[in-house]
């Protein structure tokens, strides 16, 4: 007899550990981080409300220039660029879904789906919201979209690798970290040396999706255990 038929209706549906997009051990530290990041995000927010020239905190990580990015880097710069633009995004999204699908992981798709479709669409509100501009009144730039989005797709494949691997919180915790800080730090590096943000919108970016991913992850597994919980079959597909 399976674990659901001896703990009675009420237990609701086992499901292995694996399979939650947001794995149990790192929830302990994932909450007080975004929870800090989103203060960042706002404080800076605040900070450069309607602002249209770099800070000073802009101005000593790098001289304000439209492209400090010379010789071979340059064309790095210019495609990690490209994958954080509309059709650049796009291809990734697909080939993350894809990865997902065929590895019958139907919910780390739909957290590829919705973390980076919350993560831009909250920075795109902010932007708004906050005003600051580079390079004239038309170009908003904070948070730096282009950076939450890296993030995010990194913060979710390290989740995702965590739970698949069955990692403990040191190692999990240790593998979202140095995930999120790379993608941040290089996606942050195209932008600046491209001229098309300052640091401190990149910094945004990055905290930016260390507050949205964990929630997303969140409401998906709060989803689809509730999904799953109502379908009269459950109890025949819970592994023995």
């Amino acid at each position: 007899m399976d674990r659901l038929a001896e703990a009675g209706p009420e237990a609701g549906p086992a499901r292995p550990a694996s399979r939650a997009v947001l794995p149990r051990a790192l929830c302990a530290w994932l909450w007080p981080v975004a929870a800090l990041a989103a203060l960042v995000v706002a404080a800076l927010g605040v900070r450069y409300s309607g602002h249209s020239e770099p800070g000073g905190v802009d101005r000593w990580i790098v001289p304000p220039t439209a492209d400090s990015v010379r010789g071979p880097w340059r064309h790095v710069a210019l495609v990690l660029d490209f994958l954080g633009e509309p059709v650049g995004s796009a291809l990734v999204i697909v080939a993350g879904v894809a990865g997902c699908l065929l590895l019958r992981r139907r919910r780390a798709a739909v957290l590829v789906v919705a973390g980076a479709g919350l993560t831009v669409g909250t920075t795109t509100l902010l932007k708004h919201l906050v005003g600051r501009t580079i390079h004239g009144p038309g170009n908003l730039s904070y948070p730096s979209g282009h950076t939450a989005f890296f993030t995010a797709l990194a913060l979710m494949a390290a989740l995702l690798a965590t739970g698949r691997l069955g990692l403990g919180r040191a190692a999990g915790t240790s593998l979202v970290l140095a995930a999120s800080l790379v993608a941040g730090a290089v996606m942050g590096w195209a932008e600046v040396g491209l001229g098309a943000h300052y640091p401190t919108d990149a910094l945004g970016g990055w905290c930016t999706a260390l507050a949205v991913v964990p929630a997303t992850a969140w409401l998906v597994d709060r989803m689809a255990d509730q999904t799953a919980a109502r379908r009269p079959d459950v109890a025949q597909r819970v592994p023995r």
